[in-house]
């Protein structure tokens, strides 16, 4: 039972060092958007592609009211259009975010498996290493502008801006 224990507590302590600390209040950060993936046999419609939109905003809008600046992305518009994937580039997001100066830079994607089951994720990573500071999956069973909404504000309410 010891033993059981043991690796338990472990385990416990070990996904507690995995949130990292909170997100500074003052820090700029590169969102660098909500990319689209779509392995469902069905092609992605207009209104999903809106929805990765409005995720976008929800996001952007949450890091504005914790206190973070989420910084113009003009300055690499034209290396990040050359991007397939910017949360799933080899680095280039956090090298694109250095470039701009941020403290922080941030990424998501919303993978559509069928038309009702969805996986989303949001990662944040500091600039100066490139470790991941905070960051997590969801999967949602619908595909509304309520649901995709309700996955992204569990994501930042439960890790992204959890204490």
């Amino acid at each position: 039972m010891f033993r059981v224990t043991a690796i338990l507590c472990a385990f416990l302590a070990a996904g507690a060092a995995l949130a990292g600390p909170p997100l500074e209040k003052g820090a700029e950060v590169a969102f660098l958007g909500i990319h689209l993936i779509n392995t469902s046999p069905l092609p992605l419609r207009p209104e999903e592609a809106a929805r990765a939109g409005l995720l976008e905003e929800a996001v952007r809008a949450r890091f504005a009211e914790e206190g973070l600046a989420v910084m113009d992305l003009s300055p690499v518009a034209e290396d990040l259009d050359r991007v397939a994937n910017p949360a799933n580039c080899y680095g280039c997001e956090v090298r694109l975010a250095r470039r701009l100066g941020a403290d922080y830079v941030a990424v998501g994607e919303v993978q559509k498996v069928s038309e009702l089951i969805l996986s989303m994720n949001l990662v944040v990573r500091e600039t100066g290493e490139g470790a991941m500071v905070r960051g997590r999956s969801v999967d949602i069973r619908s595909n509304t502008d309520d649901s995709w909404l309700r996955g992204i504000r569990y994501i930042l309410n439960t890790e992204i801006f959890k204490e």
